[in-house]
């Protein structure tokens, strides 16, 4: 297998045959020489190569481990690739004639040799250091948080201190030495992946959108060729376990910097998985090199201040501001969630102005959004706004509730770990598949339902689960991840690996999801069909829904895992409470309804107005003659919380005409000054209800209902607020004149009278009054900013949620971090970093959620707090295996005590 692999003898070879065939676009040079005396090769590719260091750069590194081969033959096929086509695709060509290439296709010559030679697995460089132990991570030996390590015999020994590798120190020295470099690509294998740099804080960047765009777009021009998802994992970095790595260093120095993550395995299969990797990443780092442009001095400044003005139930008002020399318009871009591509394909808006409505959004839905400027003439853009993060109002009907699992009802069982499988709950992650070790191990979330009333109807649920890693996912394209809601009543012991496994499945929520399509740091969601929302609303009788997380159980031969990682936001290495698996359910209840009589009824003629009548239609001498009729409304609860559902007026009629005239009748919302004829003709009219009832509709059947539309609907309530009663008009009309026509639509006190209709729910309309008396400071114990506030005296007052924001005051309790969210007075910031200066707001909420204005502080130190760290860093796999090992321990010594 080994053969079909490039060597780094015939990479040098190939790189000066290219620079030999086209001096004009390629520049070979050796930036340094490794400790057995070999030369780092760096290529330089652009058009007119001798002006490339005038231009924004891509910097793409490779192989800088020396076992993951990807980095080298992605470089050379990638350098091929713009050899055939670069006189051809006009793509291409424009992006090497604005940009330059900078590739180190591989930075570990040495421990590159020795793992193709000797030892496949071999990872680092090839250091003597003279303990017996040889090699340097490489990645762990740049200056950024570099840690000293006195075992040099482990894979990420970073070295005696940071530079002290000639590998490390060349391509410093190149960076340092170009200025123009704007994005880094660092190449690695396994897991389809990308890690955009982070400056180990769980705090957003202000180029932390351009960095997850870069990503995302990149993993847009993957999926393009072979349908395989990347994900992208830039949330909380666990702080021990990325010290001294290239990708900090560049960024450090202002660069983009990203970590690519290919396909599942270090040397893989060539003909099929090593050829579909470097296929399907080509277009994705010719996208980089377009980009680099966008990040450089020739680039438009950053959109500034952007944020959301109004938000309402359909729509969003966007604002922004921007001060450039340049003549700009501005793309807006939309997406249904964090980390998805911009691209043509979800540009909502170009626009001269500096704000944009968004118009027919659905109501209680989350939308991301962020801005770019593009200079008109150059079409240079800009980098990325901080994404805005914002989720639209619920329809005047709707309720919202998130389900969060407690700690005791989220883990993982697995076959082979028995005697661990109820320490699993409540602890760091959910491993769910298979693996020699584990055996088969399944995800299981318990959901308590006892919150949602008994009589709610589920309008849209959805289940949302963040993977954390999928390292251990080592097949490519083996395996489906899917989830199940299994029948609770047969689980009397969550933890048992045997009830759980043999749980009859109730229901499958939607499609599996095959291995390639299940991303790591991008969150994965199921949204309920309506088969699977009866299903979940059934359950609500029972109080709780438990759902199954499974991926494939059995392995093919040669192979030892295929596992993935979720996160479950408890424990140590859980991301706290916005990484939570959770179930987001918007629901409605049901409405109760309220037959009214009319409070009065006349019929006004232009001779006479009759009390106690309902007719309408044409006089003898053709003129009009009018129905009036009024309802009270005030048998309705508090207009405050009253939402009318549904209403409608239904009229019976006494008699029919003969005539086979069009005659029609309508009933229309208005008020009158008076009784009076003169002023039914002058009459304010507010709406119609319905549809007109023709004369043949009356032959056919003669009661009919006459239905509220939505703003007819929010006129009654108004009325409601207002204590004042619903006055209706039932007027005909005819094409041509038509004389004694009148309908007798049951007077006062018959049988067959006119009513009203309401169906309605109480649900309270306005938002609690904001939290009072927010405070910022530190606690001295913990180090960590500890938040106070005084909550609102309200019977309505559900609790309190707390986000943060760095760039701007938070407007909606989506627009930043989630902090906290319930009845307490105050809450600490768990994983910020205090030395930044940040705001934070507190909102009040109620049942349905509304949401109050926020209560907003500005925190910022002049002083600099520490940061702890726990040194001791052990995985949960680790403390699995030690606490293993000391039960079998335990078990040996009592066995041979008892000998």
């Amino acid at each position: 297998m080994k053969q079909q692999y490039i060597s780094y003898r015939e990479t040098i070879e190939f790189l000066n045959k290219a620079m030999g065939e086209h001096p004009d676009l390629i520049r070979l040079q050796s930036i340094g020489e490794t400790w057995e005396g070999r030369p780092i090769m760096l290529v330089t590719i652009s058009n007119d190569v001798a002006y490339a260091n005038e231009k924004p750069a891509l910097l793409y590194t490779g192989t800088i481990h020396a076992r993951e081969w990807i980095g080298i033959e992605l470089a050379t096929q990638f350098i091929q690739y713009v050899i055939d086509h670069y006189k051809t695709n006009p793509k291409l060509f424009n992006a090497l004639t604005r940009n330059t290439l900078y590739m180190v296709p591989c930075l570990n010559p040495d421990g590159f040799e020795y793992s193709r030679r000797h030892f496949s697995f071999w990872r680092k460089n090839r250091r003597d250091n003279g303990d017996g132990t040889f090699g340097v991570d490489l990645n762990r030996n740049f200056s950024v948080r570099f840690k000293k390590s006195q075992d040099t015999s482990s894979n990420i020994y970073g070295g005696p201190e940071a530079f002290s590798e000639p590998e490390t120190r060349a391509i410093k020295d190149f960076v340092d030495t170009h200025p123009n470099i704007t994005i880094a690509l660092d190449y690695h294998s396994q897991g389809n992946v990308f890690f955009p740099a982070h400056k180990f804080n769980h705090e957003e960047e202000i180029e932390g959108t351009d960095l997850n765009q870069l990503s995302a777009n990149m993993a847009s021009e993957i999926s393009k060729v072979t349908g395989r998802q990347y994900g992208i994992h830039r949330g909380k970095p666990p702080l021990n376990l990325i010290h001294g790595s290239g990708r900090e260093y560049y960024y450090n120095r202002g660069i983009l910097a990203t970590v690519v993550e290919v396909g599942t395995r270090n040397i893989p299969d060539y003909l099929i998985n090593m050829k579909q990797s470097v296929d399907e990443n080509i277009p994705a780092v010719l996208y980089a090199l377009e980009s680099a442009i966008n990040y450089s001095s020739k680039a438009p400044a950053r959109v500034s201040d952007f944020r959301a003005e109004q938000i309402g139930t359909n729509e969003v008002h966007l604002k922004w501001e921007h001060t450039s020399q340049s003549d700009c318009f501005f793309e807006v871009y939309r997406t249904p969630s964090p980390k998805h591509p911009c691209t043509n394909a979800n540009r909502i808006a170009i626009t001269r102005a500096h704000f944009h409505k968004d118009i027919q959004l659905n109501s209680g839905k989350r939308y991301f959004y962020t801005v770019r400027a593009v200079d008109r003439a150059s079409g240079i853009k800009s980098p990325f706004t901080p994404a805005l993060k914002l989720k639209t109002q619920l329809n005047s009907d709707e309720f919202s509730h998130t389900l969060f699992p407690a700690k005791t009802d989220v883990g993982y069982v697995g076959e082979k770990t028995t005697s661990l499988n109820s320490k699993h709950f409540g602890h760091n992650s959910l491993f769910v598949g298979i693996n020699e070790n584990k055996g088969h191990c399944l995800g299981v979330i318990a959901y308590n339902l006892e919150n949602l009333p008994a009589d709610t109807h589920i309008k849209t649920a959805r289940f949302s689960l963040y993977p954390m890693n999928r390292v251990n996912a080592k097949i490519e394209k083996y395996g489906e991840w899917s989830v199940s809601i299994i029948d609770a009543s047969e689980i009397s012991d969550i933890t048992s690996y045997e009830q759980i496994a043999n749980a009859t499945v109730i229901q499958t929520l939607g499609d599996t999801i095959p291995s390639d399509q299940l991303t790591q740091g991008i969150w994965t969601e199921w949204d309920f069909t309506g088969i699977e929302r009866r299903i979940l609303q059934q359950q609500i009788t029972s109080g709780r829904i438990i759902l199954r997380i499974e991926g494939p159980d059995s392995l093919p031969r040669g192979h030892d895992s295929q596992i993935m990682q979720f996160d479950i936001g408890y424990g140590r290495f859980g991301a706290g409470i916005h990484y939570r698996p959770n179930l987001e359910i918007i629901y409605t209840r049901n409405s109760q309804q309220l037959n009214l009589e009319p409070d009065s009824l006349y019929t006004i003629a232009r001779e006479d107005v009759i009390e106690g009548e309902l007719k309408s239609g044409f006089d003898n001498h053709g003129d009009k003659v009018y129905g009036h009729l009024s309802f009270n409304l005030d048998q309705l609860p508090d207009p405050e919380k009253t939402v009318v559902t549904e209403a409608y007026v239904e009229l019976k009629a006494k008699n029919r005409l003969k005539t086979r005239k069009d005659i029609r009748f309508t009933i229309e919302m208005a008020e009158l000054e008076e009784l009076a004829y003169d002023d039914v003709l002058n009459r304010q009219q507010i709406e119609y209800l319905g549809y007109e009832v023709s004369n043949t509709d009356l032959k056919a059947s003669p009661a009919h209902c006459f239905m509220f539309d939505s703003y007819c609907r929010q006129i009654l309530e108004q009325l409601h607020s207002r204590n004042m009663p619903v006055y209706l008009i039932v007027r005909p009309t005819t094409p041509s004149q038509e004389r004694n026509a009148i309908i007798d639509w049951h007077g006062k006190g018959e049988n067959w009278q006119a009513k009203l209709v309401i169906k309605y729910i109480e649900r309270r309309k306005k938002p609690l009054p904001a939290p009072t008396e927010l405070t910022a400071s530190i606690d001295r114990d913990s180090g960590r900013t500890r938040l106070t506030w005084k909550r609102p005296d309200d019977p309505d007052f559900v609790g309190c949620y707390v986000v943060r924001n760095r760039f701007h005051p938070p407007r909606s309790p989506l627009d930043g971090v989630k902090l906290y969210g319930g009845k307490d007075e105050y809450t600490l910031d768990d994983f910020g970093n205090p030395n930044i200066a940040k705001y934070y707001s507190v909102f009040s909420y109620d049942n349905v959620p509304n949401y109050s204005t926020p209560a907003t502080v500005l925190f910022s130190l002049n002083e600099v707090i520490p940061i702890s760290e726990d040194e001791d860093f052990e995985t949960q796999e680790d403390e699995e295996e030690r606490l293993s090992q000391s039960k079998e321990s335990v078990e040996m010594e009592e066995t041979s005590l008892s000998s």
